[in-house]
């Protein structure tokens, strides 16, 4: 499996994180920062990947990548993309504030409209998938939030995601969270850009008051 991890100037040595890879991690592609910000992921790292499972998570600290086996053993089980959750049983964060938290539950909110999903956790971007998936991918150029992307595109091709408890650490390095209304934002006009062509029918006038 490859593992692509993005590694920002602030998030200091990233020796910790690759002496703590389980066994099954065949390359590791360190992606570093794109001219648009600390929120951007290239994607030329996940088309660089050559394993037949994709693992991406952050260099920050807050990830860990002894959790790796058990997105793994999902894909094994026939799920196409597994993403991290720190809102079902099993998973936690340290440090979520208020802000935060009302943005990421409305954009909740959002995606079970346009998609008929009840995903827990949209803002975590430790998830793995099938590198098939990759070919499915409409990859932009970079400045998007990648991580709703690949969420966003798992859901409008109908594939089979499963969440799994994560638990997210304190960061190493690094502020906490330095652009929350701008991630929100972002994540937003992803939801909207890929809405499936289907989804007028669940916006209709009480469709999802349930």
């Amino acid at each position: 499996m490859s593992l692509v991890v993005p590694v920002h100037p602030d998030d200091g040595d990233a020796d910790w994180l690759l002496g703590r890879l389980p066994p099954r991690v065949s390359e590791v592609i360190l992606v570093g920062p794109s001219e648009h910000g600390d929120a951007d992921v290239p994607h030329a790292g996940l088309l660089a990947a050559a394993g037949d499972y994709i693992v991406v998570m952050g260099a920050d600290g807050s990830m860990s990548p002894r959790e790796i086996p058990h997105y793994l053993h999902y894909l094994e089980s026939g799920y196409d993309f597994v993403k991290g959750s720190r809102f079902i049983a099993g998973g936690d964060f340290t440090d979520y504030p208020l802000l935060r938290r009302l943005g990421h539950h409305a954009l909740l909110r959002v995606a079970r409209r346009l998609y008929g999903q009840h995903l827990t956790d949209l803002w975590y971007g430790f998830c793995a998938f099938r590198r098939g998936f990759v070919d499915l991918l409409d990859l932009r150029p970079n400045g998007y939030e990648l991580g709703a992307e690949l969420v966003a595109h798992a859901l409008h091709y109908g594939l089979r995601v499963a969440e799994v408890p994560s638990l997210e650490q304190p960061r190493r390095h690094g502020p906490a969270h330095p652009h929350t209304v701008r991630d929100g934002a972002r994540i937003l006009g992803t939801l909207l850009d890929e809405r499936p062509h289907n989804v007028l029918p669940r916006l209709a006038p009480g469709a999802l008051q349930q």
